[in-house]
């Protein structure tokens, strides 16, 4: 099986020993995505910011494998606050249309850098 790695300048540079995506045939396996600008690599402030960031991260990255949010098939959402889980779901209806992925929405005690939110996602390119 052949890996290629993905890469975006639209989204942040990893800061670890990982890669932003990998594809593996039709499979895209996106990486977390922390709230970071990526020109600035600064966490952006405010918990609605840090989401919107984090999808713009994601999209980013599914453009630079051909993809788009439509071609999701899984997403990961991690918050250090469920109580936030409301908001989520009204930014995510910004990002995406029926039908939605599949989804987990987990409660973590600490997110990289102080983020409140980071997410990952799963994309089957057709």
């Amino acid at each position: 099986m052949t890996k290629t790695v993905i890469t975006s300048d639209k989204a942040p540079a990893a800061i670890g020993t990982y890669s932003q995506a990998i594809k593996a045939g039709n499979t895209v396996y996106m990486s977390g995505q922390i709230p970071l600008d990526p020109k600035t690599m600064e966490l952006v402030d405010g918990f609605e910011a840090q989401t919107v960031q984090v999808f713009e991260n994601l999209k980013a990255v599914a453009e630079a494998a051909g993809g788009s949010f439509k071609d999701i098939v899984k997403l990961n959402i991690f918050l250090t606050d469920l109580s936030h889980f409301a908001k989520v779901n009204e930014i995510m209806g910004r990002y995406f249309e029926q039908p939605y992925p599949a989804r987990a929405a987990i409660g973590v005690a600490a997110l990289p850098r102080g983020s409140q939110v980071e997410m990952d996602a799963i994309l089957v390119l057709e």
